[in-house]
C-alpha cells in the first residue's frame, strides 16, 4: 500500500505562483496530480513517469505548470505559474501504473490540498 503526503497550496493572486509537494512511501511507476472544483469534472493536470522523468499536463496548464520530482523518485512537485481563477481547485497527488491512473485517482491518492486563486 502506498500513501501519499502533499503540502503547499493555499490562497494566491491571479498571475502568482505556489508549489505543491507529494512524497510517497514507495516508488512507484507513475506519480502526478489531478484537480477537482466545486460544479466540474475531475480534470487531470500533470504527470510524471518516474523512471526517466517523461512528463505530461493537460493543454489548459502546459507552459504554466511543471512537474518534477527529486532525486529519490519519491517526491514529486508541481510548480504552478501564472495562476488564473480557473485553476482554483483542491490538488490531489496520485499515484498508479500509467497516466490514465493519475488523472483518474483509481489506483493511490492523497487527500487533497486546496489552491484558491483571486482576481
Amino acid at each position: 500500500q502506498v500513501q501519499l503526503m502533499e503540502s503547499g497550496g493555499g490562497s494566491v493572486q491571479a498571475g502568482g505562483s505556489t508549489r505543491l509537494s507529494c512524497e510517497a512511501t514507495a516508488e512507484i511507476t507513475y506519480m502526478g496530480w489531478f484537480r477537482r472544483a466545486p460544479g466540474k469534472e475531475r480534470e487531470g493536470v500533470a504527470a510524471i513517469f518516474t523512471p526517466r522523468g517523461d512528463v505530461y499536463y493537460v493543454d489548459s496548464v502546459k507552459g504554466r505548470f511543471t512537474i518534477s520530482q527529486d532525486n529519490a523518485k519519491k517526491t514529486v512537485f508541481l510548480q504552478m505559474n501564472a495562476l488564473k481563477p480557473e485553476d482554483t481547485a483542491k490538488y490531489y497527488c496520485a499515484a498508479g501504473p500509467d497516466v490514465q491512473a493519475i488523472y483518474s485517482g483509481s489506483h493511490y491518492m492523497g487527500l487533497g490540498t486546496q489552491v484558491t486563486v483571486s482576481s
